[in-house]
């Protein structure tokens, strides 16, 4: 019984490091001091950020003055709308990263606003590490709507500020890991 006991605590375990770890951060785009606006600096935003696999994307901004168009490279590069490979108009938009190894690409579809700066490229790493990464402070918790691929961005202006304010930390692993314990106490 006792190895029993002990080899299904290992497989909990190793489940719950797993799965604790498969969830990215989420990262409000622009934030802490924009959004999906004209004002953001968006090259200088993703500068600083390591977007990985599993992260995700969230897009706020009015519904009535922007959308977001996720575009291929050369849409992005001339700043052409008409044949996005997806289109996101709810004003809080959340976009998925569950590949590595490639940039995603995104756009105001709005006449003018990619022109004026309103590009986002993002380039997506493989998921890295078993550590997780820390989450940031005072963000809502993001619920993931669409997906697509990204690189880094264009817009001027905006902020230089901490660009991990904007990133939610998934709370996955704490939950797995109250699980664990239950699981642990529950044997001994």
């Amino acid at each position: 019984m006792a190895s029993t006991s002990r080899a299904l605590l290992f497989v909990a375990v190793a489940v719950a490091a797993v799965l604790g770890t498969a969830h990215g951060a989420s990262y409000i785009v622009g934030a802490p001091a924009g959004s999906w606006d004209l004002r953001t600096n968006y090259i200088n935003w993703v500068s600083s950020i390591n977007f990985r696999a599993g992260d995700e994307l969230v897009f706020k901004y009015s519904p009535s003055a922007q959308d977001v168009l996720e575009v291929s490279k050369a849409d992005y590069d001339s700043c052409t709308a008409s044949s996005p490979i997806a289109s996101f108009k709810t004003g809080d938009d959340t976009v998925a990263l569950p590949a590595g190894g490639v940039t995603r690409y995104f756009i105001c579809g709005v006449p003018g606003h990619c022109t004026a700066g309103m590009k986002l490229a993002v380039r997506v790493e493989a998921a890295a590490s078993t550590v997780p990464r820390a989450a940031a402070p005072s963000s809502p918790p993001m619920t993931p709507r669409a997906g697509g691929p990204s690189s880094v961005a264009t817009p001027p202006s905006s902020s230089s500020a901490d660009p991990s304010a904007g990133r939610v930390g998934s709370l996955t692993g704490l939950g797995l890991g109250t699980v664990v314990a239950g699981l642990i106490m529950a044997f001994y």
